[in-house]
């Protein structure tokens, strides 16, 4: 029996789809492979390190024994913070107004524009961006310094989160809150907010992740102070420029030290975004 050219067809179809899927399938091995490899590594690397002392003590100094990263974690924690307490605000009234009023006028088009040549640009611009505008200015690094090139790297974040997750919101539910007779703000606050608050703080938390492990613009702001510190008007310890530097030196303790400064790292922004997508598998209202 003689097959058909819709049978040939067919077959034809079947084979790029189960060559398709293979291809897919061998994809997602490779990458979940070495993620497992990198996290593997990290662990028996910087599990050794993980001691009081880690917490406990500041970065010790050239050829010293002991020491750990706590100067470090709490730099990095502070201008995180405020970093995040920064952006945040900013980055979803921003979101906001694009959602609200980006069809309507050029200074909306604008804004989306560059945001999307801020989440796009290198990290190291910003860096330079910041030294030029402030550190240059002030003659000293400073963590505040650090805090704003943080912050405009996890503003535009926000933003682009804020602003997919309202379009999001269905229209139905929007014309029943102005057919009540609510005004347009309180309408995008108190209904097409709360609808996405679950997206919206997903985007924030992203937002964390992105800019916690970022050593680039840290070099030209914070840089890096060996002693414990929480003036954020002076120099200031960060993980991320303290594995950078640990990791490139001829000691021993001070590569146990970035192992395990990597690990801290790499798991909180692992943490961050498990958490970020346990909020976003929450439905939005039809």
């Amino acid at each position: 029996m003689h097959s058909t050219p819709v049978n040939k067809v067919y077959r034809k179809r079947l084979l790029r789809h189960r060559v398709g899927i293979a291809l897919s399938v061998f994809a997602m091995s490779l990458g979940i492979a070495v993620l497992l490899w990198i996290l593997a590594t990290l662990l028996i690397n910087g599990v050794q390190a993980l001691t009081p002392a880690l917490f406990t003590q500041t970065t010790p100094a050239p050829g010293s024994e002991g020491g750990g990263l706590m100067n470090a974690i709490v730099g990095s924690l502070m201008m995180v913070g405020l970093s995040t307490l920064v952006s945040t605000p900013v980055g979803i009234l921003a979101g906001i107004y694009l959602a609200e009023y980006g069809e309507e006028n050029k200074l909306a088009q604008v804004t989306r524009f560059v945001t999307d040549i801020m989440l796009s640009a290198p990290s190291i611009v910003i860096g330079l961006f910041v030294y030029t505008l402030y550190v240059a200015n002030v003659n000293h690094f400073s963590g505040y310094a650090g805090s704003i090139a943080l912050s405009l790297i996890a503003v535009p974040v926000v933003v682009r989160t804020t602003d997919n997750m309202l379009r999001l919101v269905p229209n139905s539910l929007l014309e029943a809150a102005f057919a009540l007779g609510a005004p347009r703000w309180k309408v995008a606050m108190m209904v097409r907010l709360r609808a996405v608050k679950a997206g919206v703080i997903t985007g924030v938390l992203l937002a964390v992740a992105r800019v916690s492990g970022e050593t680039a613009p840290l070099l030209f702001t914070a840089l890096n102070n060996q002693f414990f510190s929480v003036d954020m008007n002076k120099p200031m310890a960060n993980l991320p420029y303290v594995i950078y530097q640990f990791a490139m030196s001829p000691y021993d303790n001070w590569r146990e030290l970035a192992w395990a400064g990597a690990l801290l790292v790499t798991f909180s922004v692992l943490a961050l975004n498990i958490i970020s997508r346990t909020l976003f598998s929450q439905k939005i209202p039809n």
